[in-house]
């Protein structure tokens, strides 16, 4: 694509920033006039200086104001537009904490707003809204970064910590969804750190969740399973003097699956067994299936990880008995990402068992429940590749239709 003007660019990123050329004047601490005489090119930018000055009001990466026009154009496989997993990135490199001993840092919003745009992004995530989420990300990440900074010698320091957490595990997780996983990894280290200065270790448990997902995702299957079964070590109840608050069996149980995850990544059954049964346990303590601190941890999901686990250890009948057992009522209960997740893993596990009609029909199931879950998945697209290669005969239309939106060879 021609390469663009920068006064071009300059107004492209300022009507995405949502901001008049009067509040962008003030905030460089120029005039309007000068503004738009940029933007049309009578003025040129011959200072570097002022470039990353209107970078940095424009809270975006310099070298992106410098190059070309980002085209939106969604990714075959990851469903994304690009240019907003590199504001993602931006965002993630920012370290206002350090530029606040230099100058004010930018005004952030009302904690009681912000508190409602996390938990927007936490549901926006967990129905699989993929590129609804990852277009809020980047100024969520911004404004909750603000916040943090702002409030940091406060009364109200330990909140803007605990909403920056957040935030920073809603990124860590859609990050990894999208095969994004370097990304993810430094997204769930930052979470940690600040759960730590939130002081409150069952959001510090969660934040090693997402680590050591991120980890798994890397391929480092056995320092994700150590660090999950360590922090678990840490938080069970009834050790440590530690509760048995529904909240604290949620976050615990969490770090059980995902240390089974692991365990069955490495070919270890023994410890899933072990792992998934102290999970199982943890879940008969709740009773109910609940979202304490989005974890979506209860009996079902439990259950739903012992599928998942089979399949990660290749034993595909297994898989498909627990979906058999599964009970309806608490399956559907489940928000759509979990369940959608799970008809992935069933489509991998009757692959496994070469009942390849049937994997089809769990990617379509999954595919109308939660369309981003499939189409924005590289692990999604790599299933549906495998089971075209091996099907005999030409596939369902609608099996046809769905490969073609994800640009799989049929």
């Amino acid at each position: 694509m021609d390469e663009l003007p920068i006064g071009r660019r300059v107004a492209y990123w300022r009507n995405r920033r949502k901001m008049s050329q009067q509040v962008f004047a003030d905030r460089l601490g120029k005039s309007k006039s000068w503004v738009d005489k940029v933007e049309r090119g009578v003025r040129r930018l011959d200072k570097f200086s002022v470039v990353y000055e209107i970078a940095d009001v424009l809270q975006l990466d310099v070298q992106m104001l410098l190059g070309r026009d980002p085209e939106r154009r969604p990714d075959s496989v990851n469903c994304v537009d690009q240019v907003e997993v590199e504001e993602i990135r931006a965002a993630l490199e920012r370290y206002d904490q350090i530029s606040a001993f230099f100058c004010p840092p930018p005004e952030p919003p009302p904690l009681t707003e912000l508190r409602k745009a996390v938990t927007h992004a936490w549901l926006s995530y967990q129905h699989a809204k993929y590129g609804m989420l990852t277009r809020t990300l980047p100024r969520l990440l911004r404004e909750a970064q603000a916040a943090d900074t702002a409030f940091s010698d406060g009364p109200q320091a330990g909140e803007a910590a605990h909403l920056l957490g957040q935030v920073y595990q809603i990124s860590s997780s859609a990050l990894r969804k999208l095969g994004e996983h370097e990304l993810s990894w430094l997204a769930a280290d930052r979470s940690v750190a600040v759960s730590q200065r939130a002081g409150d270790q069952l959001l510090a448990g969660t934040a090693t969740v997402r680590v050591a997902q991120a980890l798994l995702a890397l391929g480092r299957a056995r320092p994700s399973l150590e660090i999950n079964v360590n922090i678990a070590t840490r938080l069970a109840p009834g050790t440590n003097g530690n509760d048995a608050s529904p909240e604290r069996l949620s976050v615990y149980g969490q770090l059980l699956m995902q240390g089974a995850m692991a365990a069955a990544r490495i070919g270890d059954s023994a410890t899933v067994r072990d792992l998934l049964n102290g999970a199982e346990e943890a879940a008969r303590g709740l009773d109910y299936d609940a979202n304490y601190y989005w974890t979506c941890f209860g009996p079902t999901n439990v259950q739903l990880h012992r599928a998942a686990a089979a399949v990660e250890l290749g034993e595909g009948r297994l898989a498909v008995e627990v979906h058999e057992q599964l009970d309806p009522e608490g399956f559907n209960a489940l928000l759509p990402e979990r369940r959608a997740h799970h008809y992935l893993d069933q489509a991998r596990a009757r692959a496994l068992i070469g009942e390849l009609e049937v994997a089809s029909e769990m990617l379509l199931e999954a595919d109308r429940l939660a369309p981003s879950e499939i189409r924005c998945r590289p692990l999604a697209r790599e299933v549906l590749s495998d089971v075209l290669r091996r099907i005999r005969g030409t596939p369902s239309a609608s099996v046809a239709e769905l490969a073609e939106h994800m640009s799989v060879g049929v």
